[in-house]
């Protein structure tokens, strides 16, 4: 996995599978990283069969990337800037960006700043974007994450944040990190009227963190949504996730 330094200086990694035509950037969801999110549940070799390339990115505090303990670290679109910062690295003038989760976040708010990105897809979000700009705090808040991630006893924790702590551990995270990323990620700005690509959204059926994506979906100029079977977890292992998906990136490669 090769390693860049992002704007602050701060050591990323990230992945490149070859093919052809615009290559598709993936950035994953919260605790999660490349492995968890893209590999094991078949979404890059989906993509590959439809003979895209792929790049993934670890996020700062994920993965194999840096995980620095403080909040500012991930404070003030950090996290969007690190998605320029790649695409300058590898001098790329034109992607197709994909996000699930904070992922989609990210996306959003990259794909609003930066020109080079010509279409995108997002999973894992739906009307807690329009409301909230971000996580929907309806179903868990970015305090009941970090305070998940840093409890002592995680048999005491509540189901809406249960999962972050389960995954985060499953994994071996730096929970440390993640807590300062909960934190430091928490009131994200998001315009959704300066998006102007094609725009998919992907929503698990039983995702309560993907509640209403129809609203999400009306709020970017000519976004399809599609529903796919599953929960916040399960959805993107669903073969019509990366079925759908790749039909998309296809379509758009232009």
């Amino acid at each position: 996995m090769p390693t860049f330094a992002s704007f602050d200086g701060l050591q990323l990694r990230y992945t490149a599978w070859e093919g052809e035509g615009r290559p598709v950037l993936l950035q994953h969801g919260f605790a999660a990283d490349t492995n968890a999110n893209w590999i094991a549940p078949g979404v890059v070799d989906t993509l590959q069969d439809a003979g895209l390339p792929v790049i993934s990115l670890d996020a700062r505090g994920h993965g194999r990337s840096a995980k620095p303990h403080d909040e500012a670290s991930y404070a003030d679109d950090a996290m969007v800037r690190d998605v320029s910062a790649l695409l300058d690295e590898l001098g790329l003038d034109e992607v197709s960006m994909v996000g699930y989760s904070m992922g989609a976040m990210i996306a959003l708010g990259a794909v609003a700043a930066d020109p080079r990105i010509r279409c995108l897809a997002i999973g894992g979000v739906g009307s807690g974007i329009v409301d909230f700009g971000g996580v929907d705090t309806r179903v868990v808040t970015p305090d009941a994450i970090s305070e998940a991630l840093l409890s002592e006893d995680p048999a005491t924790l509540p189901p809406s944040s249960a999962p972050f702590r389960v995954l985060a551990d499953a994994l071996r995270a730096d929970r440390i990190a993640l807590a300062a990323v909960a934190r430091g990620t928490a009131n994200p700005k998001l315009d959704l009227t300066a998006i102007s690509v094609p725009t998919l959204i992907l929503a698990g059926d039983t995702d309560p963190l993907a509640a209403e994506p129809e609203r999400l979906a009306a709020a970017i100029a000519g976004a399809r949504l599609v529903r796919v079977p599953g929960d916040h977890m399960t959805a993107v292992m669903h073969p019509a996730f990366g079925s759908t998906l790749a039909a998309f990136l296809t379509a758009h490669d232009l």
